[in-house]
């Protein structure tokens, strides 16, 4: 069957079982918008490329299936940037197409021609530019592997627009075989074993969890592993629904705003059992300080993040949910685990004792004004903690991260490494077009929302029915946070109080809009909102001067906490 370079590219992702891309069209993609036209391909058209791009990735976390976008050349992919990077930090399997000006004229400074492999390629797992329409879908099936397994990540596929216009005999290869790539999915026995020789003689184990849980799909394992120890269980930002957030044995996240009892636990530990997690620097402050008493295992499937930052005495390279496996297998007929949980009793009295000490709360006056923390731990009440909840970045995102006790993997969907602002929005959008059974709730604030607020477009278009939740305190609060705590309230540049009305604003868009002034209206215009089948926005308009506390100053151990400021703690 003979095919042009467009066709090629709708075929291929059929063949991958692709539902729906997200994408904007330009000049060099006709011929392949062209081809999506023809084959009645989904496509949701986003109002920009950095909100398309931010929708795969949505779409990406929700289903544990891999996003795709195509966009145009130049500008087209400079904008599709800062989504590539998100996903790239955050591990999301994501393919990009890019379109590129013609073979003949690359390097001639053509029209809307961007360098797209030299942008990308620091932010991309891997890049390819086609320029032989004939290596058009091997590409593309290596694109597929390469962005989800392993270590997952965003591939972009470099496209010129005479590769798209060429054609040639289709062949999609049915396997793939990269020499130069094989990812260790198998966690060595051995050392398997010598990690278990360390658990056995703990005293004061902490598990510790990050994202790798949730990308594993190892939940389950995860669980039954902590329920057998009967050991304390700490996460960082991603990796929030590995557990559910109420369980027993959770002591919340760790890190710069996590819990008390987390961060002391860490810190007194006698063994560390990393799982799928980075140790990245919000969790462990200052380096030299972080869990000096501890032992440490880490199990990670990428090789090159196992003692990057952090030594670990006993590193195992495989994917979490094998190596989880093995540990259970192993721990079925281990019979020194008798009575582990009775061994680490004074342990977990210790730990409550620092969870009377400093508890996570907040205290709502009746008369106001409205605390962020009141409308988040209200949304959790009301969905029980089973909703797909998105966010922003900034002060919201931490309550969120405080608040709501996600019971689910694949509910949490945040930007962790790469702490983007404007990801809230098109990401609940691709996320419920993924799972449009469930809801899906993006909390927000104003300064995140004003980034990519034209996705309320996209929204309405296809009737993607997110419930928008903005808290809205007038300023660009995390940043505020620190200029008060550390710059003597020198406040520069973080008032943002002259903004649209933007349950006007979602009304102009055609969301249903709401918005609560007093506390006794939270509760009501959730429950409205909640309850629409119309994409909703509501906005809470919040104290602009409350901050988020627990909080390890940066560049201190994570012992060290403020719960108020300097003068006050």
């Amino acid at each position: 069957m003979r095919l042009t370079g467009a066709e090629i590219v709708v075929r291929c992702l059929q063949e991958e079982g692709v539902e729906l891309v997200f994408g904007y069209p330009g000049g060099v993609v006709l011929d392949l918008y062209d081809a999506i036209h023809r084959a009645k391909f989904r496509h949701i058209l986003a109002r920009h490329e950095q909100g398309g791009v931010h929708m795969a990735d949505g779409y990406a976390r929700a289903t544990g299936r891999p996003g795709v976008a195509i966009v145009t050349s130049g500008p087209g992919c400079t904008n599709a940037v800062t989504g590539l990077a998100t996903a790239y930090t955050d591990s999301i399997p994501l393919v990009v197409f890019t379109g590129q000006v013609p073979t003949q004229m690359i390097g001639n400074d053509a029209f809307q021609e961007a360098d797209n492999m030299g942008i990308t390629r620091p932010v991309t797992k891997h890049n390819y530019l086609v320029k032989d329409v004939r290596d058009l879908a091997p590409t593309i099936k290596e694109a597929f592997y390469i962005a989800t397994t392993g270590r997952p990540g965003p591939v972009v596929v470099d496209l010129p627009k005479d590769v798209g216009r060429a054609s040639t005999d289709y062949h999609y290869p049915r396997e793939i075989f990269l020499e130069h790539y094989q990812p260790r999915y198998e966690g060595h026995w051995g050392q398997i074993k010598k990690a278990m020789s360390l658990v056995l003689k703990a005293r004061r184990p902490v598990v510790y969890f990050g994202g790798g849980v949730i990308i594993s799909g190892a939940s389950e394992e995860l669980r039954r592993f902590c329920e057998k120890l009967g050991a304390p269980v700490t996460y960082t930002l991603m990796g929030i629904g590995g557990i559910p957030g109420n369980d027993r044995l959770s002591l919340g996240m760790l890190g710069m705003h996590g819990t008390y009892r987390s961060n002391l636990a860490v810190d007194g530990a006698d063994l560390l059992i990393a799982i799928g997690a980075r140790f990245d620097d919000r969790v462990t402050g200052k380096l030299d300080e972080f869990s000096t008493h501890s032992k440490k295992i880490h199990i990670d499937i990428d090789p090159t993040s196992i003692r990057k930052s952090v030594y670990v005495d006993s590193p195992i390279v495989g994917d979490v949910r094998n190596c989880l496996q093995k540990f259970l297998e192993l721990m079925e007929n281990e019979p020194k685990l008798e009575g582990y949980p009775e061994r680490i009793a004074d342990w977990w009295r210790q730990i409550e004792e620092w969870d009377r000490e400093h508890p996570i709360g907040y205290a709502q006056s009746p008369t106001g004004p409205i605390l962020p923390q009141y409308v988040i731990d209200k949304v959790y009440q009301l969905t029980r903690g089973e909703a797909v909840v998105t966010t922003d970045v900034g002060q919201h995102q931490m309550w969120a991260a405080q608040y709501y006790h996600s019971q689910k993997a694949r509910n949490w969907i945040t930007s962790g490494g790469l702490g983007t602002m404007g990801f809230g929005l098109p990401a609940a959008v691709g996320a419920q077009l993924g799972r449009p059974k469930d809801t899906v709730v993006c909390i927000t604030s104003e300064g995140s929302l004003q980034m990519n607020s034209q996705e309320f477009a996209t929204a309405v278009e296809h009737n993607v029915p997110i419930k928008v939740v903005l808290v809205n305190n007038g300023c660009l609060g995390m940043v505020r946070q620190w200029q008060e705590i550390f710059y003597d309230k020198r406040y520069s540049e973080v008032d943002v109080s002259q903004t649209p009305d933007f349950v006007r604003l979602a009304e102009a868009y055609g969301l249903q809009g709401l918005r609560a002034t007093r506390v006794e209206e939270v509760e009501t215009v959730l429950e409205k909102g909640l309850a629409s089948a119309r994409p909703v926005l509501m906005e809470f308009v919040c104290a602009p001067e409350e901050n988020v506390f627990p909080m390890v100053p940066s560049g201190e151990p994570s012992r060290k906490m403020l719960f108020g400021h300097p003068t006050q703690s």
